[in-house]
C-alpha cells in the first residue's frame, strides 16, 4: 500500500470516528496512534488537542486542523452513512470530510513526507488536531502555545479552501443585547413594561444596520441569530429580553466601529449590550472561555510565507496559482494572527459543503493537499 492509500485510509477512519465538539476523545486517540506509527513525537495536551512533532530545528512551523465537527441531525437525508467514510465516485463521504478531517490527515502525511525527504533539517514542525473550534475558535491555540512555551515562525491553517491559497478571513463580533422591563400579570399588562416590546425597535434597527452594510463585493454583515425572554410565567409580562447578534467584518472594518454600532442600536432604550462570551468544557474536563471579538486579517502576497506557498503550489500543479481566496468564516487563525505570527490558509474540500448534508471531499484533492504541504516545507525558510 503506497502513502496516498495510507493517507486516505486514515482520513476514512477519522470520518468514521464521530467527534462532535467537546466529544473529540476517540478521534484524538486515533490520531495519536497514527502519528506515533509514523514516527512523530506525540501527546494529547490538557485541553485534549493532539500534538505531533517532527524535527528539531530553529524554525518553528505549525499546521493546525480542528478535530471537532458539527452534529448530524438528519442522517436519514444523507446519500451515504454520515459516519461511514465511504469512497464513492472519487470522493470521501461523511461528516467532517470537508470540515476538516481530510486536511488533518493530509497535514499528518504531508509533513511526514517532508521529514523523510530531508526538508526539516533546520525546522521543527508541529501538527495539531485541535478541539472545540466550532464554538470557540482560537482558544485552543492560546492554551497550546502558552503550555508549550512556543511562538511559531509560521502557521498554516488547513481549513477547506478547495486547494486554493487563502490569504485571510473576515473578522467577527458576537454580541448580546438585553432589554429590561417590569413584570406584571398578563391580565393587567398596563401595570408592567414588556421587555420584548422594548426590544422590537432594536430588532428593526439591526435589520437596517445589515442593509446599510451591504455593498458590491466584500462587505460586512450582521444577523440576529437568537432571541429569548424571561417572564414569571406564560401569564406574565416578560421582564427581560435578549438577542444574540453575529457581526462579520470585512477588511477595512474594525471592532471599534462595531462598538459604536452597538451603542447606536440601544440608544434611547432601556437596554445594554455585552460581548457574547461562551464557555465550554473540553472532553478532557478543562473549562475554556471564548470572547468572540476579532478583527479581519490578510497576509500580503509578497510575504515569504505566501511566496513559499505559491512555489509549493506551482511544484505540485505545474502552474502558478490563477487565483487566491479569502474566507467568509472564522478559523483558529485568529490566535496566531493576534500574536503577529505569519499565517496562511490551504486545505482540501469545498467549504460550501461544510456543515451540509452529504458533505464530501475529493480524494485527489486530499492527496494533492498533502503534496503541497510537503513542498511548502521544502521552500519555506527562516523569516525575519
Amino acid at each position: 500500500m503506497n502513502e496516498n492509500e495510507n493517507l486516505i485510509k486514515f482520513a476514512q477512519r477519522l470520518v468514521q470516528t464521530r467527534s462532535y465538539s467537546d466529544e473529540e476523545g476517540n478521534v484524538a486517540t486515533l490520531a495519536k496512534k497514527e502519528m506515533e506509527k509514523l514516527g512523530y513525537e506525540v501527546f494529547i495536551d490538557r485541553l485534549g488537542n493532539v500534538v505531533g512533532k517532527l524535527g528539531s530545528g530553529e524554525t518553528i512551523i505549525h499546521f493546525d486542523s480542528h478535530m471537532d465537527t458539527v452534529q448530524v441531525n438528519d442522517p436519514e437525508n444523507w446519500k451515504y452513512d454520515p459516519f461511514g467514510g465511504e469512497i464513492v465516485d472519487g470522493n470521501l463521504w461523511g461528516r467532517g470530510s470537508v470540515d476538516m478531517k481530510s486536511s488533518f490527515a493530509a497535514s499528518v502525511y504531508g509533513v511526514k513526507e517532508a521529514y523523510d525527504a530531508g526538508y526539516l533539517k533546520d525546522k521543527t514542525v508541529y501538527v495539531t488536531g485541535s478541539v472545540c473550534e466550532e464554538y470557540c475558535d482560537g482558544v485552543n491555540l492560546i492554551h497550546l502555545y502558552k503550555d508549550l512555551n512556543i511562538k511559531p515562525d509560521y502557521c498554516i491553517i488547513c481549513e477547506p479552501s478547495d486547494n486554493v491559497i487563502t490569504l485571510g478571513h473576515k473578522g467577527k463580533a458576537q454580541i448580546r443585547i438585553t432589554t429590561k422591563g417590569i413584570s406584571a400579570h398578563g391580565s393587567a399588562p398596563e401595570k408592567g413594561k414588556n421587555a420584548v416590546y422594548e426590544m422590537a425597535e432594536i430588532i428593526q434597527r439591526v435589520e437596517k444596520l445589515n442593509a446599510s452594510l451591504y455593498k458590491e463585493g466584500a462587505h460586512g454583515t450582521v444577523v440576529l441569530s437568537e432571541i429569548t425572554c424571561i417572564s414569571a410565567s406564560l401569564n406574565a409580562v416578560p421582564s427581560s429580553c435578549s438577542i444574540y447578534l453575529d457581526r462579520r467584518l470585512c477588511l477595512g472594518e474594525t471592532l471599534e466601529q462595531v462598538k459604536e454600532e452597538m451603542d447606536t442600536l440601544i440608544e434611547g432604550k432601556n437596554a445594554s449590550w455585552e460581548v457574547g462570551t461562551l464557555t465550554h468544557t473540553t472532553w478532557k474536563g478543562e473549562k475554556i472561555v471564548y470572547n468572540p471579538m476579532h478583527d479581519p486579517w490578510i497576509i500580503d502576497k509578497n510575504h515569504p510565507l505566501t511566496q513559499a506557498m505559491i512555489d509549493a503550489y506551482s511544484e505540485v500543479y505545474n502552474q502558478v496559482p490563477q487565483n487566491f481566496d479569502f474566507w467568509d468564516f472564522g478559523t483558529n487563525a485568529i490566535t496566531p494572527v493576534a500574536l503577529g505570527i505569519p499565517t496562511i490558509g490551504f486545505g482540501a474540500g469545498e467549504y460550501k459543503l461544510a456543515h451540509m448534508t452529504n458533505e464530501h471531499c475529493s480524494v485527489d484533492r486530499i492527496c494533492e493537499a498533502a503534496s503541497v504541504y510537503t513542498q511548502l516545507l521544502k521552500f519555506l525558510e527562516k523569516g525575519d
